[in-house]
């Protein structure tokens, strides 16, 4: 079970444990050895264990939570906040539906050991409201936490969420919370100055929460040592695409694709790997020669990609990428909130070229038009937040690395189907 801190208690079923149950697994220890502790010694703890936030940006939890003031010390009147992030609309991302549903006590015990180190008096676990029986897990952990007088003075309650992909990002999602239209925020203030009704306010992901208790209860140097690199902890991955068994797996940060590509049973399809996309939808496409790269924050960056959510999407040789990208491109333009030009009509422009291509009517001015729009708005810092930059990601890889595709399906027909038909590429929803 300390090999897979997360994942180990959970049952086969997925069916939530009771508050007795969970006691009797050692259920809340980790929560009473942090209360016995001063807020910035448990801080120290989660620096030292070198634990990055695991929601797709990969901030260190540690100095985020140091940001947050002491109680009494900030000007006018109300609490601190914590915020579990649980809005999972990442494309090929479903880790923290698992723990929502499996282990909620888990994560409850490490909101109330966040709380407690971020001197936080109110948490609030926003949840996608597709994700029901998650938020019947949570809520009932709650109350038994709450009956059972484990909560001390912290108030923490459920909120379902209308689900945006926007919400994602933190400022945005302070926004839904006040109940405005979910658009991020300009920074500074940060949250941790100004954050939910203007007060302090600390955001984390489900998985990030969930893994707060085991640097308490290992220490932070055996949680460290879980890891195969700097970056702490073990991580929840997900392979999902042309592979047999799709699933989700607890491995040491640093684990390799084609570690995971094997435990998912192999490459489905024609069996060859052709690419894959290392931290879900808004990531650059890899190719073979990036198998043994290890999958963590810093070693994706050094190749040119993106952790994100840690969720492998992986296309086999018979795959379509044209397809799939175009796939992309229409999620990430309904979900855009619209609020800066790159995001409200860039993607909408890039997804109808690229319905386009898969119906075999673009143009070979489209294709110039695609190489533009990836060169000029996929640079980070090209948008008010970066969701422009990561729904780039795939394009402008996807450009590059499937330039015969995209000439293909230009000439009219999907070099994917073998009658190379114009009426459209039949694989376009299959990677």
């Amino acid at each position: 079970m300390t090999d897979l801190p997360l994942t180990g208690r959970a049952r086969p079923d997925r069916k939530p444990h009771t508050l007795a149950e969970w006691r009797a697994l050692g259920g809340y220890a980790a929560v009473e050895r942090a209360r016995a502790m001063a807020p910035s010694e448990v801080i120290d703890w989660v620096e030292a264990a070198n634990l990055n936030g695991r929601g797709g940006a990969g901030f260190p939890a540690g100095r985020k939570w140091r940001f947050m003031p002491e109680r009494g010390t900030t000007p006018g009147n109300g609490p601190n906040y914590l915020i579990v992030n649980g809005d999972e609309m990442e494309p090929g991302a479903f880790k923290d539906r698992f723990l929502l549903e499996a282990l909620p006590h888990q994560l409850l015990e490490g909101a109330l050991i966040a709380a407690h180190a971020t001197h936080c008096d109110e948490a609030i676990v926003l949840i996608r409201d597709e994700y029901r029986p998650g938020i019947a897990a949570v809520e009932r952990a709650i109350d038994e936490a709450r009956n059972a007088g484990l909560l001390g003075g912290l108030h923490i309650r459920v909120h379902p969420s209308a689900g945006r992909y926007i919400v994602g990002e933190e400022t945005a999602l302070i926004t839904a919370l006040e109940g405005h239209r979910a658009v991020p925020r300009k920074r500074p203030p940060f949250p941790a100055q100004s954050g939910l009704w203007g007060r302090p306010t600390t955001v984390n992901n489900v998985e990030t929460i969930s893994l707060v208790p085991h640097v308490l209860t290992l220490g932070p140097q055996r949680f460290r040592a879980l890891s195969r690199t700097e970056e702490g902890g073990t991580k929840l991955y997900g392979v999902s695409g042309r592979v047999k068994r799709p699933g989700l797996f607890e491995a040491p940060m640093g684990t390799t694709a084609r570690e995971l590509i094997e435990r998912a049973g192999g490459i489905s399809g024609d069996g060859t790997l052709r690419a894959f996309q290392p931290g879900g939808g808004a990531s650059r496409f890899l190719g073979p020669d990036h198998l043994d790269t290890p999958l963590d924050f810093g070693h994706l960056a050094r190749a040119g990609a993106m952790f994100g959510t840690g969720m492998l999407i992986v296309l086999d040789g018979s795959a379509c990428p044209v397809g799939l990208i175009a796939r992309h491109m229409r999620f990430y333009a309904r979900e855009s909130c619209g609020w800066c030009t790159p995001c409200r009509e860039g993607l909408p422009l890039a997804a109808k070229i690229l319905h386009a291509f898969e119906a075999g009517t673009a143009r070979p001015e489209d294709l110039d038009l695609l190489h533009m729009t990836a060169a000029e708005a996929g640079p980070r810092g090209r948008s008010f937040c970066d969701l422009m930059g990561g729904a780039m990601a795939p394009l402008a890889s996807g450009l590059e690395m499937f330039a015969a595709e995209f000439a293909a399906h230009l000439a009219g027909g999907c070099p994917h189907d073998k009658t190379h038909l114009s009426g459209g590429c039949p694989h376009g929803g299959t990677a």
